[in-house]
């Protein structure tokens, strides 16, 4: 077993900075101790939504944009490393996911794309890195997503007690973990993704702050029924979702159909989509004891209180209230993940993704140990 202290680099769909954490890693015991967030900037962070909405671009513009996100990658790793006086020989690995711009399981040619060269961050940081994670996965006729449930499994399964573990980024996924049954886990569909477009659109904000904006809004009933028949709430798992779909685009087409509406009123029906979609997965799933919520989402008090509203007989609570942060729970899963790799372990779940079988994910890029870091 490659034991040891590991950093996990997550950069999201909300897009909302670069995550960093620090962990002691075993077979036994995740122990985060150190973490940050590093930011992105402005033009960086439009050039990924470009991309992400189908935008055309040369091969130039991605070969420079997959640069730049290496370069920043390694940039808030290096922060990370200074903060906690880390030297290069101190760390295992870095767990990169890396910043997905395309996301297409399905097809003839079923596919994702993570861009921000980890050779980058190798060469910067004199760490090795493993990335890559999602495309063995579909190579093996999975969906590459999600993979974080088996960190969940791993950290918070309970041996009786039936719980689930929601991810409210910019997409929410769930994992099923109920005693003796296989791992279970899908993206529900929007998460923060759509709330944080539209009040960037019409506000400037890149988020909507403790709600306030949404919950000065009405919810419009009939946008809402229409949002909730696209066909991919329908749709059965294993099933993954990204920015390449739920985009800003798709909330014009169907804002179309309903002209003249508040813009907070939008802003509150966008906030009970996500509750909404949340809410009926869990209860077609068998519901549970206890739902753990992590990510952005669980900081939204508007969303917190619809999701307690329409589960009743669900504890709804945060993953801070098990002592894990959940700001902080993707950057760890995937150290944890490059500590799977590393020890030639598989780090996927076939009964979540689909895939033909378990299998050890992601590239390695190994460091130089005569290398002078950047």
């Amino acid at each position: 077993m490659k034991s040891g202290r590991y950093i996990g680099v997550m950069s999201g769909t909300s897009l909302d900075g670069v995550d960093v954490v620090l962990a002691a890693i075993d077979e036994r015991m995740v122990a985060q101790q150190a973490s940050l967030t590093w930011p992105i900037p402005l033009a960086l962070k439009q050039d990924i939504l470009a991309i992400c909405q189908g935008q055309t671009l040369t091969l130039s513009q991605l070969g420079q944009l997959d640069t730049r996100l290496g370069r920043l990658f390694a940039d808030a790793v290096q922060a990370l490393m200074t903060q906690e006086r880390l030297k290069p020989e101190e760390v295992m690995a870095i767990g990169c996911h890396g910043q997905t711009v395309w996301h297409e399981p399905g097809g003839d040619a079923p596919h994702t794309l993570q861009i921000g060269d980890n050779n980058q961050i190798v060469a910067r940081t004199g760490v090795t890195v493993v990335g890559d994670f999602r495309r063995r996965d579909i190579a093996l006729g999975g969906q590459g997503a999600p993979l974080v449930p088996a960190f969940h499994h791993a950290l918070l399964a309970h041996p009786v007690e039936r719980r689930m573990v929601l991810n409210i980024g910019g997409i929410a996924n769930l994992s099923l973990l109920f005693p003796e049954q296989p791992v279970r886990g899908y993206d529900t569909g929007p998460g923060n993704m759509l709330m944080d477009a539209w009040i960037w659109r019409q506000r400037g904000q890149a988020y909507d702050k403790d709600a306030q904006w949404a919950s000065s809004g009405k919810v419009i009933i009939p946008l809402l029924q229409h949002m909730l028949s696209d066909p991919y709430f329908a749709q059965p798992a294993p099933k993954s979702t990204g920015r390449e779909y739920f985009n800003y685009g798709w909330l014009e087409r169907q804002l179309t159909h309903f002209p003249g509406l508040a813009a907070q009123d939008v802003q509150a029906t966008l906030a009970e989509l996500t509750a909404t979609t949340i809410a009926e997965q869990v209860l077609l799933s068998g519901g549970g004891e206890r739902l753990l919520v992590c990510g952005g989402g669980g900081r939204n008090p508007l969303l917190m209180n619809r999701l307690a509203g329409l589960l009743p007989g669900i504890e709804v609570a945060t993953t801070d209230e098990m002592g894990i942060s959940g700001d902080d729970m993707e950057a760890l899963a995937f150290a944890w993940l490059a500590f799977r790799t590393l020890s030639g372990l598989p780090g996927n779940l076939p009964s979540v993704t689909g895939a033909s079988q378990a299998s050890v994910l992601g590239a390695i890029f190994p460091a130089n140990p005569l290398q002078n870091r950047i």
